[in-house]
């Protein structure tokens, strides 16, 4: 309605919103991918340039995808849960330790 309305003016046609998912749990696969990348390719890489910096990325991303991959969850759903849970406690415990 009004962001719709906002969107249209001629001077933001070229925007696109693009939406993602309202939980946190899908960026867990994207900082895996990133972790893949930066263990596979980039860790021990030496670049001159941010072209060359570039091109690596580049490459490895096209082979990634050449022969993809699925990410294969080893932790349990109750081995999570106890994770968050000790998570959330460190977390209270640290929160009424401080001034908020």
């Amino acid at each position: 309605p009004e962001i719709t309305k906002w969107l249209a003016h001629k001077d933001r046609r070229r925007w696109h919103l693009h939406f993602t998912p309202t939980s946190s749990s899908w960026l867990n696969l994207v900082e895996r991918w990133f972790k893949e990348l930066t263990e596979k390719r980039l860790l021990r890489g030496r670049f001159t340039s941010v072209a060359e910096l570039t091109a690596a990325i580049t490459d490895w991303a096209g082979h990634w995808n050449s022969d993809p991959k699925p990410f294969i969850w080893k932790a349990t759903a109750e081995e999570i849960i106890a994770k968050v849970r000790r998570g959330r406690a460190t977390l209270n415990q640290i929160n009424s330790q401080t001034d908020h």
